[in-house]
């Protein structure tokens, strides 16, 4: 505007931002003289030069840009399912942080949570510190999804929302509580005693996988300056291993100035892992963040070389000193446009001075600290205090502070008004360690050791007391005060206080802190001027050889418990004796003796501490009296001196329950007793009093403890053991029952353990009468102590007596003889004359009876009226419940009736299909209204098949015995064996009538017959009721297997296993049904090996824990062996049975393990080079269902007088599957759902069970690469 006019001091001012053009020279009134005046043209056309926020938006830099890849890379393996971890490393300030959160930022566009935490170096020492956000925050996000109307504000309440939903279960809770201890529950803190430190990271990963899995896909970032503790890295290394199966869409970041130290444990994570590195940027980056930073857009400005030479020599190359830098230039109006030359510069500002660079301080921290240059005092105190804490810290551990230093209301303030620090929940962290930093710099050392000393005084002048103490945050604040102390050099504190944070890890049975603590505390004691007593000197060190044990460091120990032992013995005097301290060093070395099972050195040790522990018992923790009692008790039992054990398992268990009335020991311990002294007399046969202790421990594991645990398996073992004793042998079944179900799952089925709950589930059935049963539980139980312990051991004496006592019920009288005299032989080879003396005379009593019987009785006359009067007992039996089992299917909310024919038993895929068969039951697709077993023995088949739908839920389904498959007359074919399996006399003894029933209760046209087997039974029910047949049976589907569609103008069967057992059968069941124009659907092995599993998904199947399942991945080896073990046979040789000739060795490396390569030695076990397993049965059954039939399956059809014939793959190149990976994942979810669904049991604590990952990945490259069989 030509009309305005401004001075030369505005120009001066404005001309950054505005054009002027200089004027004439002009002169005006009350001036002297002429002088130019500046005239405005138009606004200067840039970008604002001032920041306004600071930290800038994420800018990539070259030297950023590898970093930036490699870091989307992991996500986007992480988001196909194939878990990565990542180390970002590089030194202060160079934006690691700034680096993470783009990319957590960009993942979380693709739905990935985010979970964070940070550490420093105080946190190295407490084990799963870096975890603790982590895991807290991961509760907080699924307990909040999930919470309908409830606030989940905090870890807690996470925790008890989870477990209220049967998401985590009590054992997860104190899994959880390791990693976060507020969440921990005191009375279940014995659980983790016993556990190695891997079996207790194998168990915390158990539970973080329940809620991990959850909030898939998923990064955790673990940053931080300080070194990750070696339990952590345990757990990581364990989480990663497992997360491909289990938790595949996971991220992992960690963080560090310095590349990781890892430890040898965890050593995989770093040969696995994407190595990133940020180094301090050039100056060409330099120069393109200030361009950024300035808002400088046009290319044509460029930034001035001095502006640019301070800021890169100033900031060192780190994005947020360059920042730091520039915001402070520009509060001081230093830099400046200049329109002339097109450069942003230094403006000068003192005109004495010729170096404008000279103007920014060359130490930052005056730069840093600029903004609080006005701070009262007070606030200064309290950012200084601040610094010495460290880089956080939770306000909940030094609030105790408040009372002498008002310090976290000062805080509270530093952060509301300048911004110092932000805050999550109670934990506050610097906003910038650069600032955090620079004033810990302004610190003296004796400064720091001052501030240091304040804060002790201030903890030791609060009125909290030591238990208070150990209340806050888990016992956190031992540890740091301890540092505190130690900063201050304060040794003494120091030692008191990681001597009592040691005894607090101790007690949560983190023995890995514990042993730390001890250690530091040993290491202070050494800096103390004055010697400290003997006793300070001994309990640290005892502890540590405790933990050490614990940790299963039994030479360790044993080097340091030996050692101070003998300094205890060497120091101490007649006079002086510290007796507690002396049975402490005993009692410690004697534990370590027994866990090492030296009985008799333990024994010695206990002999001379028990004495004296009783002697000084008034004076000292009754408690600890028990404890030390107990364990002389449990050596004395194992040893053999029962009535000394019980005696002295009375006195602790006395001792405990008083305890227990004062609320100084937990009911879980108290359960502990119960269960010795109820062992120790129940060798006493004093059966009575073993059952009332071993009922209340019963009690307590039920209230505490879930149902799978293995300390609830041994409580009811015990209590029905202790019943049968009692003659209460019928209250005993359902617990024995219970304890088979569980210990097969904890121990296997070649386990001792699971030998004696079969023994004494056969010692219940035989109380109530059920003499067969017992019979068939003791041969098994036989079966394995025979293999388990030596020939001839002493252990398996009770077992025969127990068998010679059942055969004796069930008129077996000549074998029942055999077998206590064979129990007589074991006893004379095993003890001497006097041991054992009531054993061997009961035995020698019953021989006698026997033989006193065998000569009285026609024992083989007897045994026939007993089998007759029990068959039609039986048949009456069966009749009476088949009546009730048989009611009209109801189609609109069952599902497709459908009747399936098998021969369960022969291999696992029958029994996959029932599994299959229960899902889509439950979610009414199927409605199964009788399940018949053909292929001789079929009645071996059809308790197979009972088992089997019990266990599976399918308890309403009837079950009949079918043909002989097209088996000659006395050939029969093996049976699996399976702890499930249950004789039961609702079994049809006629399958035929079971099916003409069945078809009886449907509407017309409705039933679905699903084959599984050889088509003998479907044809005699063609032939004997084929009016029935055509009126109910809407389709028939067969796993088998057809001649090429064009070869005819009918579908022929082809020589497929099932169809090959009877072929003739096979040939009429397909031309009835197109005679008759009933539809057909055939699946054939084409579509099998079109679709194969991984034998891998059998283990994870396994791990629901399901007995059925369980079952199915231990016989899965055994029918993969024995088929080989067939294939590898002459093709004329009888003992391939029904195998097709072209199955021979080729075909089988080809249709199982991937390749046409056969090698040149043949051995007798194939599994470990088993890469696929081909799903027959399961897949007939999804083909039963419309829906899921259009899904996954691309059928071809022929019509037959006007009716639809499907087929589901026809040759090797068209298999039928309309896509792999669907089906695959429809089948493998079903599985689970129906194992994890029929395992619920409300009314007693569930079980841990998890999903598990169906190995997705591995199965699609083995589809993707595999080569069918031809």
């Amino acid at each position: 505007n030509r009309s305005t006019l401004v001075s030369k001091r505005i120009f001066t001012r404005s001309k950054s931002f505005i054009h002027f053009q200089k004027s004439e020279q002009i002169q005006v009134k009350g001036k002297d003289g002429f002088f130019h005046a500046y005239i405005p043209l138009t606004r200067i056309e840039r970008q604002i030069v001032e920041i306004t926020e600071p930290q800038q938006p994420f800018i990539i830099m070259p030297s950023r840009q590898n970093a930036m890849d490699s870091l989307m890379l992991v996500k986007e393996r992480a988001l196909g399912g194939i878990p990565t971890i990542a180390f970002v490393s590089g030194g202060p300030f160079l934006g690691k942080s700034r680096l993470i959160n783009e990319v957590a930022e960009k993942a979380a566009s693709d739905g990935f949570r985010i979970l964070k935490s940070f550490r420093t170096s105080l946190d190295s020492f407490t084990s799963f510190f870096p975890l603790r956000q982590i895991v807290s925050g991961a509760m907080i996000f699924c307990a909040s999804e999930g919470a309908v109307g409830d606030e989940i504000g905090n870890e807690i309440s996470a925790a008890n929302y989870l477990v209220d939903q049967n998401i985590f279960n009590k054992t997860d809770r104190v899994n959880i509580g390791s990693i976060v201890p507020t969440v921990a529950d005191a009375q279940l803190l014995s659980l983790l005693s016993g556990l190695n430190p891997k079996a207790r990271t194998r168990s915390i990963v158990d539970s973080l996988m329940k809620i991990l899995k959850l909030l898939q896909p998923l990064i955790i970032v673990l940053e931080g300056d300080g070194d990750i503790d070696p339990s952590s890295w345990s757990l990581l290394a364990e989480l990663m291993q497992r997360a491909r199966a289990e938790c595949p869409q996971i991220m992992l970041i960690v963080s560090s100035r310095d590349s990781p130290t890892i430890t040898s444990a965890a050593s995989n994570l770093r040969r696995n892992a994407i190595q990133v590195k940020l180094t301090p940027f050039e100056k060409y980056e330099t120069e393109q963040y200030l361009r950024v930073l300035l808002g400088v857009k046009n290319n044509s400005i460029t930034i001035d070389q001095r502006l640019l030479d301070v800021v890169h020599d100033r900031a060192n190359g780190c994005p947020l000193f360059i920042e730091c830098v520039v915001r402070w230039a520009l509060e001081k109006n230093m830099i400046e446009f200049v329109e002339g030359s097109k450069k942003m510069s230094l403006k000068m500002l003192d005109e004495r001075s010729d170096d404008v660079t000279a103007a920014i301080p060359r130490e930052l921290s005056n730069i840093l600290l600029a903004p609080f240059n006005k701070l009262s005092p007070p606030l200064w105190d309290a950012l200084k205090i601040a610094s010495c804490i460290g880089y956080s810290f939770d306000a909940d551990l030094y609030n105790t502070l408040n009372q002498v230093l008002d310090f976290m209301p000062k805080i509270r303030e530093l952060s509301a008004k300048y911004d110092c620090f932000e805050q999550t929940g109670s934990h506050f962290r610097w906003k910038q360690q650069a600032v955090y930093e620079a004033v810990k710099s302004l610190l003296m050392v004796n400064q720091r050791q001052k501030i240091h000393r304040m804060i002790v005084r201030a903890f030791e002048q609060s009125k909290i007391n030591h238990g208070e103490i150990d209340d806050i945050k888990g016992g956190d604040v031992r540890r740091l005060l301890g540092r505190h102390c130690a900063l201050a050099e304060d040794w003494a504190g120091a030692f008191e206080q990681y001597f009592r944070a040691g005894d607090r890890a101790k007690a949560m049975f983190n023995f890995n802190e514990a042993s730390k603590m001890y250690e530091e505390a040993i290491d202070f004691q050494a800096k103390m001027s004055k010697q400290p007593p003997l006793r300070s000197m001994m309990i640290p060190t005892i502890n540590l050889g405790t933990c050490l044990r614990e940790l299963a460091r039994y030479k360790e120990a044993e080097a340091v418990l030996t050692r101070c032992l003998n300094e205890a013995q060497s120091e101490f005097s007649d006079i002086a004796l510290d007796e507690e301290l002396y049975v402490r060093a005993l009692t410690a070395l004697a534990a370590l003796y027994q866990a090492q099972s030296k009985y008799d050195s333990a024994r010695r040790l206990f002999e001379r501490a028990v004495p004296i522990a009783r002697n000084i018992q008034e004076s000292r923790s009754s408690l600890w009296l028990a404890e030390n009692i107990a364990g002389y008790a449990e050596t004395l039992r194992k040893s053999g001196d029962l009535p000394q054990a019980e005696r002295h398992h009375r006195e602790a268990l006395e001792i405990r329950t008083r305890a227990v009335e004062e609320k100084s020991c937990t009911e879980l311990e108290l359960a502990v007793s119960y269960t010795q002294l109820g062992c120790t007399l129940a060798s006493r046969q004093q059966h009575n009093e073993s059952y009332q202790q071993h009922h209340r421990a019963l009690i307590l594991r039920y209230k505490y403890l879930d149902f799978s645990h293995g300390l609830v398996s041994e409580s009811l073992n015990y209590c029905a053991e202790s019943l049968c004793a009692l003659g209460r042998g019928g209250e005993g079944i359902p617990l024995a029952l219970h304890a088979v179900t569980i210990r097969k799952s904890k121990f296997g089925t070649s386990h001792p353990a699971y030998a004696h709950a079969l023994s004494v589930l056969a010692s219940c059935y035989h109380a109530v009468g059920r003499h067969f049963d017992a019979c068939e539980s003791l041969e098994k139980c036989l079966g394995i102590c025979e293999i388990a312990f030596h020939k001839n051991h002493a252990n398996i004496i009770p077992n025969l007596m127990n068998y010679g006592n059942v055969l004796s019920s069930t008129g077996g009288l000549v074998k029942a003889r055999d077998v206590y005299q064979r129990a007589i032989a074991i006893h004379q080879l095993n003890f001497k004359e006097g041991q054992q003396a009531r054993q061997l005379t009961r035995c020698k009593a019953e021989v006698c009876d026997l033989t006193d019987k065998i000569e009285e009785m026609d024992s083989s006359f007897l045994s026939k009226v007993s089998c007759s009067t029990q068959s039609s007992l039986a048949g009456s039996s069966m009749m009476d419940l088949a009546q009730k089992q048989i009611t009209d299917a109801d189609i609109e909310s069952k599902g497709t009736p459908v009747i399936v024919i098998t021969d369960i038993g022969r291999d696992v895929d029958d029994e996959m299909a029932l599994v299959l068969l229960s899902a889509l039951k439950r979610k009414h697709l199927l409605n199964p209204i009788a399940v018949i077993t053909t292929l001789s023995p079929q009645r071996d088949r059809a308790h197979l098949a009972r088992g089997s739908l019990d266990t599976m839920g399918m308890a309403d389904v009837p079950v009949g015995v079918g043909g002989r498959g097209g088996l000659a007359e006395g050939v029969e074919l093996e049976v699996y064996e399976a702890d499930h399996t249950r004789s039961s006399s609702s079994i049809y003894e006629s399958g035929m009538e079971l099916v003409v029933r069945a078809l009886e209760s449907v509407p017309h046209k409705s039933a679905q017959i699903l084959c599984l087997a050889s088509l003998t039974d479907v044809a005699s029910l063609m032939e004997e009721h084929e009016d029935l047949f055509i009126s109910k049976v809407k389709e028939v589907v067969v796993m088998g297997g057809v001649m090429p569609m064009d070869s005819g103008d009918t579908l022929t069967p082809d020589t497929a296993y099932n169809n090959n057992c009877d072929l003739p059968s096979a040939k009429f069941v397909y031309q009835k049904c197109q005679e008759l124009g009933v539809p057909t659907a055939t699946l054939s092995r084409w579509a099998a090996y079109g679709c194969p599993i991984r034998p891998q998904l059998l283990d994870e199947l396994a791990k629901t824990k399901h007995m059925v399942a369980a079952n199915i991945r231990r016989k899965s080896k055994h029918s993969i062996d024995q088929l080989w073990n067939k294939v590898i046979l002459p093709s004329d040789d009888p003992r391939r049975e029904k195998l097709p000739s072209r199955c021979d060795v080729k075909w089988f490396y080809k249709t199982f393990c991937g390749t046409e390569e056969v090698p040149e030695e043949i051995t007798k076990s194939i599994w470990t080079q088993v890469e696929k397993l081909n799903m027959y049965d399961p897949l007939a059954v999804l083909l039963c269902v419309p829906s899921l039939r259009a899904l996954h399956f691309s059928c071809k059809a022929k019509t037959v007088k006007g009716v639809s014939h499907v087929v589901v793959g026809t040759s090797e190149c068209d298999t039928g599957i309309s896509n792999q990976m669907s089906l695959y994942k429809e089948y493998s979810h079903l599985f689970i759902e129906a194992l994890q669904a029929s395992l619920h049991e409300p009314e007693m604590p569930l079980g841990s069970d998890k999903e598990p990952n169906m190995l997705i990945e591995e199965t699609t490259k083995l589809l993707n690469a595999r080569s069918r069989a031809a």
